[in-house]
């Protein structure tokens, strides 16, 4: 039976990461980065597939886990009726060839325990071939290697490497798996014990930058780790996740790869960042979204690949079973090749925000910046496939409009404010005209609310960014009547949907969960509102559905209580931050965001 997504914890090294569950068993591993294939993918296809599990013989009475304080390294305490053992787990930051550590620590007793290593490369399509010498195994298999080195005794059984050995109080066994190029030389062997203390304390120095001192300090310094862990170090992209696949609902083909960046998440990213303290981050962020973007304005994508790719070609995995039967198994992401309106605005919105923070500016961004506003002043009037990706038909989404608002607002702001050269009067003239569409044609008067797109009578949670970006004030009454509206129907159990499914509109077969970054930007609407005693209340339930070690997925079903969707994800770790601030700040990230103070 599958492990649910919550009993996972996530490791990593800036670089690729590792989904270890509450077994033991590490069921997810991309070597050598975030978006190679994987060779550990018992996650979506069972042990078979590719796993390291390191467990005890003897059922567990009680198992424990946490992060140490301020770092990703994983403490996993097992109890068995002869003894006690921790298992840690880290991947050192050392550099390009990346390292899994774990350690077995004895803490009580003596415990008998048996260790399984399923190397299946390609997403569990390949059984590499393995040889032995005085470091270890070697698995070999086209491009890659892994070596596994440890003082216990391997042995082969049915393509998988295991061990049987015990652990008494006080005794430490390491293990070390390190990925290399199959044509080069494996890498110098690391000290396990010097390599979990680097990387404690690499994470606590870095932890110790965050500068929020809230109500809410250990989930937003949670998430933040976690959004560092999502960063590819190289290049300063933010993955929206570290899986593929994971689904929105249990047996729906709702399942999608999501180890890209995605370019609207910039702003709501560099705020969490940049608020928090992290301005080398906010700014590696920037300066990656700028390379990947860099071209014709036409040309723009909505997500990019950590290196910046744009060819994000999907495909579907069909030797893999999926998460609980969820398929199909897909790599690559069609959207790619989708026109969605409201990522221009997102991009001129980031660069309004770095210069605001005082993050380095250069001409190049201003000259970029006008292009895209040149190109707006016609594509504005476009359909699109809006902020959620549908594989429908284009629509004049509301939300999308609003967005290319915000692009004009912005850059009229930077004329205004830091005397950079436009044609403010012209922009002045769209601006309006935006605002006066908008308003005409996205809101149903006999409905009392703003709609997901123009003439439909249709909710979507992506209108509560209308005051959260300034484009009206919280207090309008269409405002009001908005949050009313998606409170009442888009609201389950105290969280909020994105929309109501109808195939219609998303070109899919219906049915999700509840998204936590709408939920957060519930948050963020009734704090504006002045209503803080539900925000805080709504915000402390969704803190209460993170899993014991702090993390969220992308969606909440609050039915079965379990988290759904690719794991863990970073918008909803961006809104965790972002609504924490939003509560603890004198001036709300929503109104500090469209000001011009």
């Amino acid at each position: 039976m599958s492990l649910r997504i919550e009993d996972y914890g996530l490791i990593g090294d800036c670089q690729t990461a590792a989904l270890v569950g509450i077994d033991g068993s590490i069921d997810w591993l991309c070597l050598p980065s975030f978006d190679s294939a994987a060779c550990f993918a018992s996650l979506l296809g069972g042990p078979g597939k590719g796993r390291w599990l390191i467990r005890p013989v003897e059922p567990a009475v009680a198992v424990r886990r946490r992060y140490r304080d301020d770092t990703l390294i994983l403490e996993t305490d097992f109890e068995t009726a002869t003894g006690a053992f921790t298992l840690v787990d880290c991947m050192p930051p050392r550099g390009r060839e990346p390292d899994v550590v774990r350690q077995v620590i004895g803490r009580r007793g003596t415990v008998q325990i048996r260790m399984e290593l399923t190397i299946r490369f390609d997403y569990g399509s390949i059984v590499p071939w393995v040889q032995r010498d005085e470091r270890g195994i070697h698995a070999v298999a086209g491009p890659d290697t892994l070596i596994l080195e440890t003082p216990v005794k391997l042995r082969g059984e049915d393509f998988t490497t295991v061990a049987d050995f015990s652990v008494s109080a006080g005794e430490e066994i390491p293990f070390v798996l390190t990925w290399y190029p199959s044509h080069e030389s494996p890498p110098p062997p690391i000290n396990v014990q010097q390599a979990i203390q680097h990387t404690e304390t690499w994470w606590r120095d870095w932890s110790a930058k965050c500068n929020y001192d809230g109500p809410w300090r250990e989930a937003v310094m949670r998430s933040l780790i976690t959004l560092k862990a999502l960063t590819f170090a190289p290049t300063g992209g933010i993955l929206a996740a570290a899986t593929t696949s994971l689904p929105e609902k249990v047996g729906s083909v709702r399942n999608w790869d999501y180890r890209f960046c995605w370019v609207r998440d910039a702003t709501f990213t560099l705020y969490a960042l940049l608020n928090s303290g992290y301005k080398t981050e906010a700014k590696e962020f920037r300066n990656w979204l700028l390379r990947a973007v860099a071209g014709h304005p036409a040309e723009m994508q909505i997500m990019y690949s950590i290196l910046g790719a744009r060819r994000l070609v999907e495909l579907e995995l069909d030797w893999l079973d999926g998460y609980e039967g969820s398929r199909p198994i897909r790599t690559g992401n069609a959207a790619w090749k989708q026109f969605q309106l409201d990522v221009y605005g997102e991009v001129v919105d980031m660069l309004y925000l770095s210069r605001r923070t005082g993050l380095p500016e250069s001409e190049a961004a201003w000259q970029f910046e006008k292009t895209v506003l040149r190109f707006l002043e016609d594509a504005w009037h476009q359909p699109d496939e809006g902020i959620w990706e549908v594989r429908g038909p284009q629509r004049h989404f509301t939300h999308s409009k609003v967005m290319a608002w915000v692009a004009f607002d912005r850059a009229i702001k930077t004329v205004e404010s830091w005397g950079e050269e436009g044609p403010i009067d012209r922009w002045r003239r769209v601006r309006t005209e935006i605002h006066h569409d908008v308003c005409n044609n996205g809101f149903n008067p006999s409905l009392g609310c703003f709609t997901q797109y123009y003439g439909s009578d249709l909710l979507d949670a992506s209108l509560l960014m209308i005051p959260l970006v300034g484009f009206l004030p919280a207090e309008d009454s269409r405002v009001k009547g908005t949050v009313d509206a998606i409170e009442r129907h888009l609201m389950n159990n105290g969280f909020v949907r994105r929309y109501a499914p109808q195939k219609e509109v998303d070109g899919l077969p219906q049915g999700e969960a509840s998204f936590l970054p709408c939920s957060f930007w519930f948050v963020d609407n009734l704090a504006l509102m002045g209503r803080k005693n539900e925000a805080v209340e709504m915000f402390e339930r969704l803190l209460s559905i993170r899993n014991d070690l702090g993390l969220l997925a992308e969606e909440y079903d609050a039915d079965s209580q379990r988290q759904l969707g690719n794991f863990p994800q970073a918008f909803s770790h961006v809104g965790l931050v972002n609504s924490a601030r939003n509560l603890t700040a004198q001036q709300s990230l929503a109104e500090h965001r469209s000001s011009t103070g």
